[in-house]
């Protein structure tokens, strides 16, 4: 192979993430509800029943399935499923900024309206409750912020052998941001507090 054929192998290729195809990828929707005139957000916590982060409180979404055409319709599914929405109740759906997880994941975020009238209805092996908390609060309201490291731990047969500096290689400790909101008694963190935030941050 020469270097003209290698650089035709390359030539109008559109780039990916590398190892996007080894990636979890999910959707999740934001959903916004008028309650009395003021705009809320509405909540779900995780049933208790899970097997993963049971208890937690997020916002409706779950892994791509094969059978999705997208990760928009992914976040409408995967609302219909969880809250029982019916798909024409969830109006004016906008995408935002997708999160690609320090733990091999990609989350697309989409903001969407659901009528007040619209009747919910949880599933009660996936979601414990729905609750909704005033945009307002979260406007008035900045998140606390904390740092997670995260700490290099090779398996035993490394090959130190193989690097320089052996066993003494000075791993770089990466730190992880957390943030909280606290509203009421209800502790909102983790993915689905980045979300906020960032809803938060475009709309002020």
């Amino acid at each position: 192979m020469n270097t003209a054929q290698i650089m035709a192998k390359l030539k109008n290729r559109q780039p990916v993430m590398m190892g996007y195809d080894t990636f979890k990828i999910s959707a999740v929707l934001l959903p916004i509800m008028e309650i009395d005139g003021e705009p809320h957000i509405l909540f779900e916590a995780r049933s208790m029943s899970l097997r993963r982060q049971p208890g937690d409180i997020c916002f409706p979404g779950g892994r791509m399935e094969p059978s999705d055409p997208s990760a928009r319709h992914c976040a409408i599914r995967e609302t219909m499923e969880e809250i029982g929405v019916a798909a024409e109740s969830i109006e004016n759906i906008q995408q935002l900024d997708y999160i690609v997880s320090d733990f091999g994941r990609v989350i697309y975020p989409f903001a969407g309206v659901i009528p007040g009238s619209a009747p919910i209805r949880p599933n009660p092996a996936e979601v414990a409750e729905t609750f909704t908390v005033p945009l307002q609060f979260f406007l008035e309201h900045e998140p606390q912020r904390h740092l997670v490291k995260l700490q290099a731990i090779p398996d035993k047969d490394f090959p130190y052998d193989l690097i320089i500096g052996g066993k003494d290689y000075d791993w770089q400790v990466r730190h992880i941001e957390e943030l909280f909101y606290q509203y009421k008694d209800r502790v909102i963190w983790g993915l689905t507090a980045k979300i906020l935030h960032h809803f938060v941050t475009l709309i002020k």
